[in-house]
């Protein structure tokens, strides 16, 4: 039997293009988002790659994809990759998703993804990213996984770097406490649903007011901003450079260093917006 989120044939394009109207309100006005920088993106396969906010609800995420869907149409194929262990703690909500086009992550699903000439659209930070404190919002945070770096050059596509802000205040993450409840289950509590979350923020947000571990959320209605970066191509692809880690180092910084530099750009666009209001 084939595990959850590693087929490609769940996704149907008549389910998300019914879904287009919800997410159209919730764009124009519940996030009110603004956006810029889709006419970079190229014909073809491309990988996405993103930092987003918000706990796991990613509010950043589907306003993303729904931009994705209204300029390029349902069948213009790309799959999101998204945690395998959303499957085991949110079924019915994996399931839906799957619908949408999520797949696990894993660099065999991304390849079959790739293999069918599809694009995907890949958040490397994970669960540290989407819940990472709020202190650390102007931070682009990809976890030190470079697999998405070495499948690009591998499968020869450009990277388009795609960044936001304004979802980490849909979800106000306090702190990150996983060290001391990783402890605490070395000595004998046990883990949640028997699943072992990687993070364990401590949060303000509804429904639940002030919230302990990854627990799922409803974002508060502000404003987002996202931004589509130039496509970036490497020097060098094919197997043996996506071998080379001295190289496959390089091209990760050169990735952090763009989407960083994306955000920066972002976030001070948005402080000029405010002092002109």
């Amino acid at each position: 039997m084939q595990k959850p989120g590693w087929s490609l044939d769940r996704r149907d394009p008549q389910f998300i293009e019914n879904f287009q109207p919800v997410w159209a309100w919730l764009y124009e006005h519940y996030f009110r988002v603004q956006t810029q920088g889709w006419e970079q993106i190229p014909a073809g396969q491309i990988m996405l790659v993103g930092s987003h906010n918000g706990g796991l609800s990613t509010p950043d995420m589907f306003m993303m994809i729904y931009d994705w869907v209204r300029r390029f149409g349902a069948d213009r194929l790309v799959y999101g990759l998204m945690h395998p262990k959303v499957w085991q703690a949110c079924p019915f909500v994996a399931s839906l998703a799957e619908r949408a086009g999520a797949i696990a992550a894993h660099p065999k699903t991304a390849l079959a993804a790739l293999e069918r000439g599809a694009s995907i659209l890949v958040y490397p930070g994970g669960a540290q990213d989407v819940f990472r404190p709020f202190y650390q919002r102007d931070q682009v945070h990809l976890g030190d996984r470079k697999g998405f770096v070495k499948i690009a050059i591998q499968r020869q596509i450009p990277i388009v770097p795609v960044v936001s802000w304004g979802a980490h205040e849909t979800l106000l993450v306090l702190a990150d406490i996983y060290p001391l409840v990783e402890r605490l289950h070395e000595l004998g509590m046990p883990w949640l649903l028997g699943i072992d979350p990687e993070v364990f923020p401590v949060y303000l947000g509804l429904p639940w007011g002030i919230a302990f571990g990854p627990l799922p959320n409803i974002p508060l209605p502000r404003p987002i901003a996202t931004h589509v970066g130039a496509p970036i191509y490497f020097e060098r692809y094919g197997v043996e450079a996506a071998r080379d880690r001295t190289y496959v180092d390089a091209c990760y910084r050169q990735v952090h260093h763009k989407m960083q530099h994306d955000l920066n750009h972002l976030i001070a666009k948005d402080i000029d917006g405010l002092c002109l209001s």
